[in-house]
């Protein structure tokens, strides 16, 4: 940095901001023109300012790519939907909260649910005229899709494994309060979803059309905050805007280290875009850390970039300006002074499958979700059962950062109750039956619904594994924890340059492959090979499946291998990653 910047005037638009951040400034505080798309009785679709000002109420608009061009032939618009996520802060919801999503998905969705990759949970396919009852459905649960998307804070990650249990209870309510205490504070949400009813159950996001923390304008893009629980990384916490590493004394929460700058999303050609691992900026205690977090997010409302929506990411600010340059201006913000990092390690970045049991006497058990998607297929009728379970009221259902869901806090004269429903839907509890890539796979939804796909990635992954399964089976390797990751397209939103083999989009039937991440989530893969077809991934990953048995070693995992026998170079973050 060669001077110092000048902040943004807040709620004042500079003559060279991007025409979101107009379009942000004449929305009246997210409502846009909504109301009257949504009263258009002769498209399915919305505006197109209103695709962008819908994001913020948690919605994005999409059509069946599929069929896109069958339409077209016929003179037909799209077969527009939409995508509705559902805010859930650490990914909990209650059985009877399940119960609902699980009616929503059936009478408004295509019969099917979404766990995303950051804890939430999305329902697809349900058209214009289907989004208010949806969201009304919502509410009378106490749930909402308030701020799952736009430029705002979104889902706020929090580490569930179960035998965390007693510090996890600690932690817990701090994605909770962090989610709920950075909500936009405009009404427009009840206004429009909710006909603004005073007698409605859901009260978070209500307060004055001002913004305190946001402005008008909000923030430049999207913000992403995480909390991790050593020894476990599931949320990938180095990938967020924000990332909160607990650290536990005695058994006590004694607070957080914090890092900042993580992001993930690309652009293909353009090198000044890329991943980048957050830097950490020091320790704050618990009764601190929504002023630190408030201050982090003022500084990328102030210095964001506003004029090149590529480049408005937080990391990139940092990039810009420097980690000195923030560590300071964030001191200079706060009532505080920032004690040092504490030490802290973590293991790894995967789910413990099957049933477990913490000191208390409760159990938990994690269950394979392939890709997420709650469904019923002709082999695992996965969404009857999961509704018998939640009928029961019997356990608590928990998302995980790997697309997997927990059932927790279920009392030992219960445990036989879901056993027997596991026994009766020939549903797997261990993860015995699976490989390590399908042990350890995170997939984005991408086509057909995902209008920035480039190629296949839910639907082709686990077609891809099962042609990986006897290249491993033969070096011995089938059993062998590999992390796994697949993207249509560079945004990032299966986290895929962290895996230990990383594949994103380029186009369809293409994919990029990444070698190199830890299965820790600490090191970022790197580029190994370009525009691959499938016989060129197998081709690709077969020779280094045959070296990492022969020469790994038996606790060693295939991303330090890699690195270790310097087939790959570790890969740096910011503008060194296309180096």
């Amino acid at each position: 940095m060669t001077q110092k910047p000048t902040p943004k005037v807040l709620n004042e638009l500079s003559p060279t901001d991007s025409d979101i951040e107009i379009l942000k400034d004449q929305s009246h505080y997210l409502r846009g023109t909504l109301e009257e798309s949504l009263a258009d009785p002769l498209t399915g679709a919305i505006s197109e300012n209103d695709t962008q000002i819908i994001k913020y109420h948690g919605s994005y608009q999409q059509d069946n790519r599929d069929i896109r061009n069958e339409r077209l032939a016929r003179k037909l618009e799209p077969a527009y939907s939409f995508m509705i996520r559902v805010r859930l802060p650490g990914g909990v919801m209650s059985a009877q909260q399940w119960r609902n999503c699980d009616q929503i998905s059936r009478s408004y969705g295509n019969n099917t649910m979404k766990l995303s990759s950051r804890q939430a949970l999305q329902f697809h396919g349900i058209i214009k005229s289907d989004l208010k009852p949806t969201i009304q459905a919502m509410d009378s649960a106490l749930q909402d899709s308030i701020a799952t998307c736009g430029d705002i804070n979104r889902n706020v990650m929090c580490t569930q494994d179960p035998s965390l249990k007693a510090i996890q209870r600690q932690v817990y309510p701090y994605a909770k309060q962090i989610s709920e205490g950075f909500l936009p504070q405009t009404r427009a949400y009840h206004e429009i979803w909710l006909n603004d009813d005073q007698d409605k159950k859901l009260i978070a996001g209500g307060g004055q059309i001002e913004e305190p923390i946001y402005g008008k304008h909000y923030l430049p893009r999207k913000f992403k905050i995480a909390i991790a629980i050593p020894p476990y990384n599931d949320a990938d916490v180095f990938t967020n805007d924000i990332g909160l590493i607990t650290i536990e004394k005695a058994g006590k929460l004694a607070g957080f280290n914090i890092s900042v700058g993580g992001g993930l999303a690309m652009t293909f050609g353009r090198k000044d875009t890329f991943p980048r691992l957050a830097n950490l900026v020091g320790f704050c205690e618990p009764n601190q850390v929504m002023e630190v977090i408030e201050q982090i997010m003022c500084i990328q409302r102030d210095f964001g970039n506003r004029e090149e929506r590529k480049l408005s990411r937080f990391k990139y600010t940092i990039e810009q300006y420097g980690e000195d340059w923030f560590a300071e201006e964030l001191q200079s913000r706060l009532s505080f002074t920032l004690q040092n990092t504490k030490p802290f390690e973590f293991t790894t970045s995967a789910d413990r499958y099957g049933w477990q049991q913490c000191d208390e006497g409760l159990w938990h058990c994690v269950l394979h979700i392939e890709g997420g998607r709650i469904q019923n297929t002709d082999t695992l009728a996965q969404q009857d059962l999961l509704l018998a379970i939640s009928e029961l009221d019997a356990c608590e259902f928990r998302l995980t950062p790997n697309q997997n869901l927990q059932l927790v806090d279920i009392q030992p004269q219960d445990k036989p109750k879901i056993e027997a429903l596991f026994e009766q839907f020939n549903q797997p509890v261990s993860a015995d039956s699976l490989n390590g890539l399908q042990r350890n796979a995170i997939a984005c939804v991408a086509l057909n619904t995902c209008s920035l796909a480039m190629a296949e990635s839910e639907r082709y992954l686990p077609k891809l594994i099962a042609k990986l399964q006897p290249i491993l089976e033969e070096h011995g390797l089938a059993d062998r924890d590999i992390k796994i990751r697949m993207t249509g397209c560079p945004n990032g939103c299966g986290r895929s340059v962290m895996g230990e083999i990383g594949l994103i989009g380029k186009s369809l039937g293409k994919y990029n492959l990444y070698l190199g991440g830890d299965f820790q989530g600490q090191r970022l893969s790197k580029l190994y090979q370009e525009n691959l077809d499938e016989a060129g991934i197998l081709a690709a990953l077969t020779p280094l499946f045959a070296r990492f048995s022969q020469e790994g070693d038996a606790d060693e995992h295939f991303g330090d291998f890699l690195i270790r026998s310097q087939i790959i170079q570790p890969a740096q973050g910011g503008l060194a990653f296309h180096s």
